[in-house]
Formats: C-alpha cells, sequence, structure tokens
C-alpha cells in the first residue's frame, strides 16, 4: 500500500516500563533493533534483548543529572530527516546520523508530582524536556516516524504489529502524530497552570 514504510530501529525512553515488555517482544521477533537510554536500556536488556545505548551513538554521557540524555543531533536528525530528500540523506551519511523510524516515549509524571503535594525544586525536575522533544520530533515527522507518545498507545501498536509485522502506513502514523501532539499539549497545559496558579 502507498506510505507504507518498515520499522527498523527504534527509540524507546520510557518512565513507566508496566506494558512494554509484550511490545519489545513483538518488536524483536520483527527484527527491530534497539536504542535506549539508562533504565529503559537495562530493563531491554534484562528481557534478553540487545539494545544499543543511545550514548553510544552520541559520544556523550547523560549529564547534567540526568537532564540531558537524548538531546543531541545525531538522535533528532535520526527522527527529523526526510528520507526521500537527497540532502537531508547526504546529511545523515556525512555525520553518522542513523535513521530511527519508531520512538516509543512517555513524559516524567509531573501531574502526579504536584498532585502529591512535592516541593517546587521536585516539580520542576518532573518538567520534561528529553521527552517532549523527542515526541514533537517524532509527530512532525510522521511521514517517516512512527510515534508512540504514552503506554494508552502500546496496545495500538501491537495490534498493527500483529496483523502487518513491522509496517505502517501513512494514515496510522499520522493517527500516532495526531494522539502525540494530544499529549504534548495536556503536559503543557497542566505545567502552564502551575506556574500560574
Amino acid at each position: 500500500m502507498a506510505g507504507t514504510k518498515k520499522i527498523k530501529t527504534a527509540l524507546i525512553s520510557v518512565f513507566h516500563k508496566d506494558g512494554l515488555d509484550e511490545l519489545l517482544k513483538k518488536l524483536n521477533e520483527e527484527g527491530v533493533k534497539f536504542l535506549s537510554t539508562g533504565g529503559t536500556q537495562a530493563f531491554i536488556e534484562k528481557l534478553g534483548y540487545e539494545c544499543q545505548s543511545v550514548e553510544s551513538v552520541t559520544s556523550y554521557p547523560s549529564i547534567l543529572g540526568g537532564r540531558v540524555k537524548t538531546l543531541h543531533p545525531r538522535i533528532f536528525g535520526g527522527i527529523l530527516a526526510r528520507r526521500d530528500n537527497e540532502g537531508d540523506r547526504q546529511q545523515m551519511a556525512e555525520y553518522a546520523i542513523p535513521e530511527i523510524d519508531l520512538v516509543i516515549v512517555d513524559l516524567y509524571p509531573f501531574e502526579q508530582t504536584v498532585a502529591s503535594g512535592a516541593s517546587d525544586a521536585d516539580i520542576i525536575e518532573k518538567i520534561d524536556i528529553g521527552g517532549i522533544s523527542l515526541i514533537r520530533a517524532g509527530a512532525k515527522n510522521f511521514n517517516d516516524v512512527v510515534i508512540v507518545p504514552s503506554k494508552a498507545e502500546y496496545k495500538v501498536l501491537l495490534d498493527i504489529l500483529n496483523t502487518n509485522g513491522a509496517e505502517t502506513s501513512l494514515e496510522e502514523r499520522k493517527m500516532f502524530a495526531e494522539r502525540a501532539f494530544g499529549v504534548s499539549s495536556h503536559y503543557d497545559t497542566a505545567i502552564h497552570a502551575w506556574f500560574a496558579k
């Protein structure tokens, strides 16, 4: 079908790991390579799957107490590059940027942290920067990338994988993008409300 893309490499960086194992099992069966950070990488490897570290792609460690992990041109270039754009493809080759076809990410629990009565300092640390940026990048480039912006979408992707293997249609990718912008919109609204109180 027109607009069909194959998922070959997935970047996975999630706060909540529950429900992820079934999705990882299916992606692994489909031959999808995993790329991840910190706790998520450890979770993936504990399940027995190979997983390349983001640090090995960026050549930077996680820095500033974990505030900066995925924010790097090799990661965001791999998500935002237009696969049918010759200039983008040349730059990917020039700068060793890997193609990232699937992004599975969720956000730090900002609203739950506010509701728990945490200190302002703790609340501010739960303002997600890398995650929200990954969501927006994946959604912007829905032409080439599948974005799974929360665990609520795990089953949606799993159903697609079970039906079509690691192939997605343009309509499916656009549907995930719409949901992703819904997630980012809700998140920013909650942060704005806290600052405005």
